[in-house]
């Protein structure tokens, strides 16, 4: 069974700013690596909301559309306000939708591909700050 890795947002977004495609540097030998790539609802709102150009923004709806999706159940939500709960209890106030993703990926038991340094204080969250 392949390892799942959940890129956050800032990791399309910082791509797209250095004028780099983070789907192709996805795919840059991926068929040697036991890894695929997955998003949730959250994610691809922040991406694709951000994005000015309507070409660019078809071509990563479709991106989206074709990688595994982990759908926002109940689990989830319940799974996400345990965490908040907990975090903020321990004087660790996260962005909500840093502990959505967060949610998603321990649901799905996949790794967060991040650059935010605040994802390492979830207790059993695998994080990465670069492709394996």
């Amino acid at each position: 069974m392949a390892n799942l890795i959940l890129p956050d947002s800032n990791i399309y977004i910082g791509a797209v700013r250095a004028g780099r495609d983070p789907f192709r540097e996805f795919a840059a030998g991926i068929d040697d690596r036991d890894w695929e790539f997955t998003t949730c609802g959250l994610i691809v709102l922040e991406v694709c909301r951000g994005q000015r150009n309507p070409d660019l923004l078809a071509r990563y709806r479709e991106r989206f559309g074709v990688m595994i999706f982990i759908p926002t159940t109940q689990q989830i939500w319940e799974r996400a306000a345990q965490l908040a709960w907990s975090l903020d209890r321990q004087g660790r106030v996260l962005p909500v939708q840093d502990i959505l993703i967060a949610s998603h990926a321990l649901q799905a038991g996949a790794a967060v591909l991040t650059l935010d340094a605040h994802f390492r204080s979830i207790p059993g969250l695998r994080v990465i700050d670069r492709l394996p």
